[in-house]
């Protein structure tokens, strides 16, 4: 099956996609003996796929390396030509390649996987897979909740845009010596992601380790010490990895999404008594969706049937309402005789009062002096 190359060289444990990417960009991979370029796909059980000369092996021994990375440590394999810092894969001493997944800056430390299982480490470190990660932060200062509260729901960092962080976990473990230690859970892993937020909090980080990443823990592995993962950890992770489709997590922050329709129905008369409540209260009847009435379906209501207000006047008679099918029209209200209104107080009585035409004759006036402008034009 025909597969792109950079996820080829990455299966063979050559280098990470990306930088399988920056290979075939430089001309350094060949397929059947041409040139590749980004987008070239190939079969490695019949084409002759050459990195550098050399053919890949896709069936080399994979292995799984967990690394408690100590500060200062560059969480990267190959340092840049200036960077003169020691990288992860000088605490390992081993003449595979391996690429870490789930990358620490430098000042951090703790858990980090090595390996050379291109596949395995595309899930766990693309960030649409939201794998879940657990940091012990310790930060200056005593955090009020309120602040603890603008961390779980998301904070804006304007580096990044406006789009706020994923929501994640928070917890206060300790406040000891005007040092507050916290406990992070989250699922995304943007640059320095902590530190940024923690800062525009105004508590700043002292120190930051990983305990947690997706399955594994780190345990008493000490920093700077590494030792192979076991058969089951192997295991585990792979299902992890394979099951958990993108959007749908099983951990404490990311829930498989449930359509609003399939929701089953909640029946409040299910519900147990409040505590200090009346349990003898009748509960509400709730009618299934299927037979909830239309709007239109509604007995009208009749005003005069409602009981006195305590404010108003239980003497006042009540307003009456015409059924819909009896409403009248605007055009049938009758029409009302403006002379027929009693004189205002201190008005002059004597004054005439003003004629109105019925509507039928209002327009008459106008309309015969424009015939007859029309008949003297015309003779």
């Amino acid at each position: 099956m025909a597969e792109r190359l950079q996820k080829l060289i990455s299966q063979a444990g050559i280098a990470s996609r990306r930088s399988a990417e920056e290979l075939i960009e430089q001309g350094r991979v060949t397929v059947n003996g041409v040139k590749a370029v980004l987008g070239t796909k190939a079969d490695p059980a019949v084409d002759d796929v050459r990195v550098d000369g050399e053919r890949l092996k896709l069936d080399i021994k994979r292995i799984y390396i967990m690394i408690n990375k100590p500060k200062g440590i560059v969480s990267t394999t190959r340092a840049q030509t200036q960077d003169q810092r020691r990288t992860v894969s000088d605490l390992v001493p081993l003449d595979e390649y391996l690429y870490p997944v789930g990358r620490l800056d430098a000042d951090s430390e703790g858990l980090l996987l090595l390996t050379n299982d291109g596949n395995l480490a595309q899930k766990l470190s693309h960030p649409r897979y939201q794998h879940p990660k657990v940091y012990e932060v310790v930060v200056y200062g005593q955090i009020p909740d309120e602040r603890l509260d603008v961390w779980r729901r998301g904070v804006v960092l304007e580096e990044d845009g406006p789009e706020p962080t994923r929501p994640a976990e928070v917890q206060m473990l300790r406040y000891t010596n005007g040092l507050s230690t916290l406990r992070v859970e989250m699922t995304e892993g943007r640059k320095r992601q902590i530190r940024r937020i923690a800062s525009l909090l105004g508590f700043p980080v002292r120190n930051l380790t990983r305990i947690e990443f997706d399955t594994l823990t780190l345990g008493n592995l000490q920093p700077g010490e590494w030792r192979y993962l076991t058969d089951e950890e192997v295991t585990v992770l792979k299902a992890s990895a394979e099951t958990l489709s993108p959007g749908k997590r099983s951990g404490n922050i990311v829930r498989a999404k449930r359509g609003y329709d399939d929701r089953p129905r909640r029946d409040f008369n299910d519900r147990p008594p409040r505590e200090g409540g009346s349990s003898d209260r009748p509960r509400r009847p709730y009618a299934p969706r299927s037979e909830s009435r239309n709007y239109d379906d509604r007995p009208r209501r009749d005003y005069n049937d409602r009981p006195s207000q305590d404010r108003g006047s239980g003497d006042r008679p009540q307003r009456s309402y015409a059924p819909r099918s009896e409403s009248r029209s605007y055009d049938d209200r009758p029409r009302r005789d403006y002379n027929d209104r009693p004189p205002r107080e201190g008005g002059n009585e004597d004054r005439p009062r003003r004629s109105y035409a019925p509507r039928s004759s209002r327009a008459q006036p106008m309309m015969t002096a424009h015939a007859a402008i029309s008949r003297s034009s015309a003779a």
